[in-house]
Parts: C-alpha cells; structure tokens; sequence
C-alpha cells in the first residue's frame, strides 16, 4: 500500500484582496488584507506582486484580529511602489507568516518598554494591542515613538489616544515643526524619564541598529540586562525558510532564528 503523505507548500503565496488602503505619510501606505492571519506579534508576512518580486512586511494589526490583518508599506523599490499603485479591491501575493515572535510568556507580570522608530513601528504596534487585550496581565507599559516630523508618525491620533488608556506613549520628532507642542529630539531622551522595577523589566525594540544600540545604553544601568532587551532586526529577506542566505546576521538567519532576537544575539551585527 502506498500511503500519499500532503506536504505545505512553503513557497506558494495566497492571494489576498486589499480591504482598505491608504496613505500614513508621503512614503507610506496602510494595507487592510482580507484574510485571517494566524500570528505572533513580531512575526512577518513576504508580500508582492507577479512580475514585481515580493517583500518581507512586519504585521501591523492586532493578533486577535479574525477577518483581517494590516500592513504599512514604505515606498523603497520596486516591489513596494508597485504596491503603492494599488487599489481597493485589487489583489496582492501574502505567504506566511514567518519567523518568531515576541516571547509573550516572558512578558508576563514584567513592566514592558517598547521602543520603535519610523517605519519600525509595525511589530510595536501589534505587540502594544495584545498587551491591551491582556492589560492585567503585564506591569507597567510604555511605548517610546520616534519620527522625523509629525506628518511621519504613522500611528494616528485617534488610535493614540485609544492606547494611551492602557499605555503611557512617548512620542519624539527629529527636528522642530510647526504646531508641534511635543518632544524634540533622540527617543533616548524619552527613555531617560521612564520608571521601572529593574529586577523585573523587559524592553521590545523595532528600529534601526544605531537607534537599539543607545538605547540598550540607557536601559543597561537601568538594570534591565541584554537578555531581557528584545528587538526585531529589519533585513532584505527573500525565501522565509532559512535557504537563500539573504538575511544571514552573524550566524543565525533573521527568518528563522528572527526576526526577534534577544539583544546579545545580534549586538554589532546590524545592516
């Protein structure tokens, strides 16, 4: 008898119909996709187009979410501006999702600080709507937010305010603009003013390396050691399953050993 065993296709894309899109800045665009995404926050999505190629995308929306998931996509190249020419109702290629998450278990009954800036803000923001879901479980919450002007802050005011119920949000911008009446300057700055149990906090990073390297700066004489500082690496990821090498980092593959590493894994290893 030959028994006929059914193998998932790692490769093969779904297609996915674009519920709602919409711009979040001047390079940016909001992707709603109509389909349940089974994830982690902090897991990601490769997302394309036939003809285009395809793009890793970190997933935006929250994990509870049963009918849809969210993208924010920055117009960088090829793929993504073909992305950005699209319209509701058009379909687009999602396969995944991919890597490993945030470890959600270690957060519990810790204060958590979440750092992210600019377009990093994705796996942030989906990591911040679980511990909404979850308030009680967690100690105190922050989510320190950087970007280079107002119009660059790609979550919108009236999700902020819905946060800021649950979370104490700390929004910086690069450089004076005018009618802003909030933080100028480095997130590092914010960071400075956070209070912690230093026995017992953790901090969620999303960013660029030079940004995670002064922070992990602040938060280290804070008590909060490289083992308990986690941060999602942003790197050109191509096959998701650890066998085109496009996003070695040291040894380890951002698709598999990742996107979530603890700091120590991935210190100086940055793109």
């Amino acid at each position: 008898m030959i028994f006929k065993i059914k193998m998932n296709n790692l490769y093969k894309p779904s297609r996915v119909k674009i519920e709602k899109i919409e711009s979040l800045s001047h390079n940016v665009k909001f992707l709603r996709l109509k389909k349940q995404l089974d994830f982690i926050p902090g897991q990601f999505v490769l997302a394309g187009l036939p003809g285009y190629g395809e793009a890793p995308f970190g997933v935006a929306s929250s994990p509870f979410e049963k009918s849809y998931f969210e993208l924010m996509v920055r117009e960088v190249g090829n793929v993504s501006s073909a992305i950005h020419r699209l319209k509701k109702g058009d379909e687009i290629d999602v396969r995944g999702p991919y890597g490993n998450g945030f470890p959600l278990d270690f957060f519990k009954n810790k204060d958590v600080v979440m750092v992210s800036g600019g377009c990093g803000i994705p796996p942030i923001a989906s990591l911040t709507e679980y511990f909404i879901k979850n308030r009680k479980n967690f100690g105190r919450l922050y989510l320190v937010y950087g970007s280079a002007t107002p119009d660059d802050i790609l979550v919108k005011q009236d999700k902020i305010k819905k946060w800021q119920k649950y979370v104490k949000i700390l929004l910086t911008i690069d450089k004076p603009a005018s009618g802003w009446k909030g933080h100028v300057g480095f997130v590092t700055d914010l960071v400075k003013e956070i209070e912690v149990n230093p026995a017992d906090a953790v901090a969620a990073m999303c960013g660029s390396g030079p940004m995670a390297a002064a922070v992990e700066k602040i938060l280290k004489p804070l008590g909060v050691p490289d083992r308990r500082i986690f941060i999602s690496d942003e790197r050109k990821m191509q096959c998701g399953i650890g066998k085109c090498q496009h996003c070695t980092t040291g040894k380890k593959y951002v698709c598999l050993d990742g996107p979530v590493f603890n700091y120590d894994q991935i210190d100086k290893n940055w793109d």
